[in-house]
């Protein structure tokens, strides 16, 4: 019987964030960014991710960054900044053949709006894409993942302001000019919907009343994606080569029974969830989205070249997160069972089982996922997250036996398999948190979802020693069969 292996050139990898996992947060000349005001949460809250999303004022951002006591776990991340080295030398033991990164806006322009580049900030990140290409790594690199230069908010009050648009694309323009010889794959804003969930986290919009307005949201919204584009222009004009992708966070919805009214919901929430990919993908405003518009009393205000140039610079490839599904019904009644999960809460499914933070475990929803996005689109695809958080144990004689995560991660990539045979286009795989970091939600470091464990914990009490765990060997094993080992 013939193995069920990947296509040859399929990239297996993993995936971490420079907010999340990089550290260094005063080194090298790195200005302050939005994640750096975000507070571990009380292990007691683990299962919300309400500090996150929370909104956030001028004086609670000035608070943060003056307050020398309190714990911001993203300000020292995993220490990747100061073992980079070591890391990359792992994720080759393991085989990768692509690492997907981000870069610290605030490390290459400190303030968000300088004159000129940091070129500390730049040679760091030289040195890291050197260290990938010296073990053929392929560098997947997203420009803004959550950790806008705090400058960007306190100045411009964030995204809102459209002045945001030339500061970005400058920032973009420098380090894929520098970097274009050593990067291939680029995503341009980090899971873009999360702007409709956390204004701050997505768009570093500020709130003095704790309240952000539809039209503020999608106002950031509408200049992130002209941005991109620009971004798109710019980079296939620089390089023909350079591919340019959107990530979304991907939220596939389940009618809670065959009532046309459920139906309908689920219509609604993917019509909200895949609002930003049909405007990145397709180049153009859904038509769902005019009565939205209408009816939520938003106005965009646009230049007159905008839509021109989000006709003609769509993305090259979607990318997009995937770790649970939901259930849609208009009105869940009081004795209906919730579940929580990546920025949602919603109806818990019987049929699956939940993780230790609740998130509900469902496998054959990814591929649902990519059949759906693939004949929607029809543009290649790649998953670049996707993983298990969980509580992990380190034995008495050092070890990690993490085979509920070998069993989550085995059972996603057998459906990515038969999504390809179903005829889906899909690039690659890249586990979120291939080394242990710190959690986007609620920013602590006991949420572990690495094949690679990281001495630290909640309270910040730790050596950041790096040590495998059986993941780590049955990862490795799969990317040497091509996956193959993962039906084993």
């Amino acid at each position: 019987m013939q193995a069920k292996q990947f296509p040859t050139d399929f990239l297996w990898g993993g995936a971490t964030a420079a907010n999340q996992f990089e550290g260094g947060w005063q080194d090298g000349g790195r200005g302050p960014a939005t994640s750096d005001t975000a507070v571990a949460i009380d292990p007691k809250d683990r299962k919300t991710a309400l500090d996150f999303t929370a909104p956030m004022s001028k004086e609670k951002v000035l608070a943060a960054l003056n307050d020398a006591e309190g714990r911001y776990p993203k300000r020292w991340g995993s220490d990747f900044y100061h073992r980079y080295k070591e890391d990359i030398a792992l994720y080759a033991e393991m085989g990768l053949k692509t690492f997907r990164l981000s870069i610290a806006w605030s490390r290459i322009f400190p303030n968000g709006d300088d004159a000129a580049p940091n070129e500390a900030g730049l040679q760091f990140y030289d040195a890291v894409f050197d260290e990938l290409r010296k073990y053929n790594i392929e560098p997947l690199v997203t420009l803004s993942h959550y950790e806008t230069p705090i400058g960007i908010a306190l100045n411009y009050g964030g995204w809102q302001n459209r002045a945001v648009i030339d500061l970005f694309v400058k920032y973009a323009k420098t380090v894929i000019t520098r970097y274009q010889d050593k990067v291939k794959y680029w995503l341009t804003f980090n899971e873009i919907n999360v702007i409709g969930v956390s204004g701050y986290v997505g768009g570093a919009l500020l709130s003095d009343d704790d309240a952000y307005t539809l039209q503020d949201r999608f106002q950031a919204a509408h200049h992130q994606f002209v941005a991109s584009s620009l971004v798109t222009q710019f980079a296939h004009e620089l390089n023909p080569d350079l591919k340019i992708g959107m990530m979304l966070a991907r939220m596939q919805a389940y009618p809670a029974t065959p009532n046309p009214l459920d139906v309908l919901q689920a219509l609604k929430l993917d019509h909200e969830n895949l609002f930003y990919s049909d405007v990145q993908v397709r180049g153009k405003y859904p038509a769902y989205a005019k009565r939205f518009f209408a009816e939520n009393g938003i106005n965009l205000q646009m230049a007159p070249s905008d839509e021109a140039i989000l006709a003609a610079n769509p993305v090259d490839f979607m990318s997009f997160s995937y770790y649970m599904s939901t259930v849609a019904r208009p009105e869940p009644g009081a004795n209906i069972e919730k579940t929580s999960g990546n920025f949602v809460n919603g109806e818990a499914n019987p049929y699956l089982e939940s993780s230790d933070w609740g998130w509900q475990i469902d496998s054959v929803g990814l591929r649902i996922t990519l059949n759906y996005l693939y004949d929607r689109y029809q543009v290649p695809l790649f998953v670049v997250e996707n993983g298990l958080g969980a509580l992990d144990t380190v034995t008495a004689d050092g070890q990690i036996h993490d085979e509920y995560r070998i069993d989550y991660v085995k059972q996603h990539i057998q459906q990515m398999y038969e999504a390809i045979q179903d005829g889906v286009e899909l690039l690659g795989y890249t586990t979120w948190g291939i080394t242990d970091l710190v959690s986007a939600g609620t920013s602590e470091f006991s949420k572990r979802y690495g094949f690679v464990y990281v001495d630290m914990d909640d309270q910040g009490q730790g050596t950041f020693d790096r040590r495998r765990k059986d993941s780590f060997y049955w990862y490795q094993h799969v990317i040497a069969t091509r996956g193959a080992a993962a039906f084993d």
